[in-house]
């Protein structure tokens, strides 16, 4: 995706305001052999671009002075009650470096798996996204996650996926996180331990 930026002249708290006011969100990018640039952008395309998925995950086309720049979106900061986007982060990118960044995971299959379509189990998306590291060029806007294959008491783990050419999974603590996971239906899961009670009592008849 592509977004056009201006060079943004001042700074501080009532800079930012006056610009806010103006139609304009103050933003900053950072990153590379260069100093941090403080640049703005058109709220309201901002604002419609921020709604599209590919603008979070994906490498940006930022023009700037005429010159375009790749770079990653890093932080949004928004008002907390009105539609409005206060400011921006944005980082330069090197396309012979490898770069970490989370991408959104589509689930897909899920009514055709054993587990829900004969076993009637509760599937819950653990996660919604995977922090992934690769080059510039191999970063995928999403990670494809087939369920057509869950079963009854076995849960998706991140192992379980199948990354794209180039991919790998990034994990903080956890060896293999669950992504989503499998539950035996309530009532199912309710008639061993009502059963109990009722061997409990017949012995001691």
């Amino acid at each position: 995706m592509k977004f056009v930026a201006f060079e943004r002249a001042k700074q501080g708290t009532g800079a930012s305001r006056r610009l806010r006011i103006t139609g304009r969100t103050p933003g900053i990018v950072y990153g590379g052999a260069t100093e941090p640039s403080l640049i703005e952008i058109d709220h309201n395309a901002l604002w419609h671009a921020l709604k599209k998925e590919a603008f979070h995950a994906s490498v940006l086309q930022m023009e700037l002075n005429g010159k375009t720049t790749e770079v990653l979106l890093r932080d949004v900061q928004y008002h907390p009650f009105k539609q409005l986007v206060l400011h921006i982060d944005f980082q330069r990118i090197d396309a012979n470096t490898k770069m970490h960044k989370k991408v959104p995971l589509h689930f897909s299959g899920q009514e055709e798996s054993p587990a829900f379509k004969l076993d009637h189990c509760l599937i819950t998306h653990v996660a919604t996204e995977l922090e992934i590291s690769c080059m510039p060029k191999e970063l995928p806007e999403f990670i494809a996650v087939d369920l057509s294959k869950l079963t009854k008491g076995h849960s998706l783990h991140a192992s379980d996926i199948v990354l794209p050419k180039g991919v790998t999974a990034v994990i903080h603590g956890k060896n293999n996180p669950v992504l989503v996971s499998v539950v035996a239906p309530k009532a199912e899961a309710e008639a061993p331990a009502a059963a109990a009670p009722a061997a409990d009592s017949k012995k001691k008849k």
